[in-house]
């Protein structure tokens, strides 16, 4: 049983101790930097000290490998509320709104108050259907440029194929399924 509650510090120390960040520092100190001989703003990519930087939500990062990585991850806190992502549906809630559970049944309780939420779910779902839409077209190109001039079996033979894609009946049935998706918006 804990006897005190964690600190947002001790938290944040924490989370550069299993970073292997020991030296990191947890909190603001006062002295003397060397200004930036130049300003760069929100997007920059520049080279300084043998790395990469650049600019994100205001605050100079490094790029690296991990880049990706990084975004598939969640924060400690709440970008919003600055709360702790500790609950149970905070890590769902967070990969897909960008916010915490709590930040999003505000949000949704004030569109519901104002009587906006119907037009959100339709709006939502339309997007929904419209990237559908998108892919099955990406899709329908890479099947149509698809080559069927030979393919290479497991043991490594050359396998000759006969025949073609019949691209207008393709094309019809993609129309077709485009219209019955277009049906589907509110």
């Amino acid at each position: 049983m804990l006897k005190k509650e964690f600190k947002k510090n001790d938290v944040e120390r924490l989370r550069n101790l299993i970073k292997g960040k020991s030296n990191s520092r947890t909190s603001q100190g006062v002295g003397y930097t060397k200004s930036m001989s130049e300003d760069y703003v929100e997007g920059d990519i520049w080279f300084e000290g043998g790395r990469n930087w650049t600019i994100k939500d205001g605050i100079k990062e490094n790029i690296t490998k991990l880049d990706k990585f990084k975004s598939s991850t969640i924060p400690l806190f709440c970008p919003k509320c600055k709360h702790v992502l500790d609950k149970q549906l905070d890590a769902n809630y967070y990969k897909s709104f960008g916010e915490c559970l709590d930040c999003r049944a505000k949000f949704e309780t004030k569109l519901k108050i104002s009587g906006e939420w119907e037009d959100y779910v339709k709006k939502t779902s339309n997007l929904e259907i419209d990237l559908l839409i998108e892919e099955y077209k990406a899709y329908y190109k890479e099947q149509i440029s698809e080559s069927n001039k030979g393919y290479v079996t497991e043991s490594g033979e050359v396998e000759q194929w006969l025949g073609n894609i019949d691209e207008d009946r393709a094309q019809a049935s993609l129309d077709s399924v485009i219209e019955y998706l277009e049906g589907l918006k509110k």
